[in-house]
């Protein structure tokens, strides 16, 4: 059985947790302990669907567009071929992210409720696995027991704190928003499926895949910059990154066009 340390120079911490917001800012906040939820993903679930959604419709349709366009066929095919692309790729992105959203914000409402149950029908054993949780971030036995007995007083702060320490999930940030991810990605795919798109509607021939390519590149670069936002690397390596994933998937499609409309012919 293991010995509680005591200390005679520490001020009791009880009195100093007076109302619950003292309570919240004694709360140690490091992030998740033992729960498998990453609360950043419904932090930025919408930004990562825009981002991400940008990139897809970008990549996705350059590389339609120029594989047909390397078949030979006329301007007008290439422009069906991208309205195409785009409102099928826009519409799929969209059902793909509302489907995960709303199934992860299920998940983390059966898991708030099941701990809400825990909380009402076992709350020394709850009591207990938090104060445990507190003692092995290193915090003196004593002390982890008194910040747990003062936050199980208020359920709302108790359900909050148990969320955050044993499952991850930060209540403050929300639970994420299907529509909002549904709809950023929806968009912002529907904008870079556009830009490779944009000059076959004013040019043809060799010009608009030359100009493709160039407004292509560098939206790329700028997208690839725009991920080091969730990222935190360099700007200009990730840009560099992705212009050479969407020239090489660019260039791939063109030479695959080029050689079916020289078999076909």
């Amino acid at each position: 059985m293991r010995e509680r340390e005591t200390s005679t120079d520490r001020r009791p911490l009880v009195p100093l947790l007076g109302s619950r917001t003292q309570a919240r800012r004694l709360v140690p906040h490091p992030g998740p302990v033992r729960g498998e939820q990453n609360p950043a993903a419904s932090k930025s679930g919408t930004l990562r669907a825009a981002i991400f959604g940008m990139n897809d419709g970008l990549v996705s349709n350059l590389s339609l567009i120029f594989g047909v366009a390397g078949s030979g066929v006329d301007r007008e095919v290439v422009i069906i071929a991208g309205i195409a692309g785009l409102l099928a790729g826009a519409f799929s992105m969209a059902a793909g992210e509302y489907v995960s959203m709303r199934v992860q914000r299920e998940v983390f409402e059966h898991l708030l409720h099941t701990e809400a149950h825990e909380l009402a029908t076992q709350p020394e054993e709850e009591r207990l696995e938090l104060a445990e949780i507190y003692e092995s971030k290193g915090i003196a036995p004593e002390i982890a027991a008194q910040i747990t007995e003062e936050l199980m007083r208020d359920p709302e702060l108790a359900l909050e704190t148990h969320a955050r320490e044993e499952l991850g999930i930060d209540l403050h940030e929300g639970l994420g928003s299907p529509w909002g991810a549904a709809g950023s990605s929806f968009v912002m795919f529907g904008v870079g499926a556009f830009v490779p798109l944009l000059p076959f509607l004013v040019a043809a021939g060799t010009t608009a895949v030359v100009v493709s390519a160039a407004v292509s590149a560098v939206t790329l670069f700028g997208v690839g910059g725009a991920i080091t936002i969730l990222t935190g690397r360099g700007f200009l390596r990730s840009g560099v990154r992705m212009l050479a994933i969407g020239a090489a998937a660019a260039a791939i499609t063109f030479v695959v066009g080029t050689l079916l409309d020289i078999a076909v012919t």
